[in-house]
């Protein structure tokens, strides 16, 4: 039997179809990375929001303080008015 000869645009489509596959592997993976980036990225947004309420919470609490050593030195007379 006489091997037909392999037609060059079909081998060349052939290696085009396997390299649109190899990049659709490729895109995946790289959209799933760019998924868990996205997740760390919004996990530290989230902690930023918990520190800057943690922030606030003690900068209230050093305000409490401060005007209660106010009225402290008041009523001592440690203090110049």
């Amino acid at each position: 039997m006489v091997d037909s000869p392999e037609n060059p645009v079909l081998t060349q489509l052939r290696a085009i179809r396997s390299d649109i596959a190899d990049v659709q592997g490729s895109l995946g993976e790289i959209k799933r990375r760019l998924a868990n980036v996205e997740g760390g990225q919004a996990s530290i947004i989230q902690h930023l929001g918990h520190l800057a309420a943690a922030d606030a919470q003690q900068q209230m609490a050093i305000d409490g303080l401060n005007e209660r050593l106010v009225r402290i030195e008041r009523r001592l007379e440690l203090r110049d008015v």
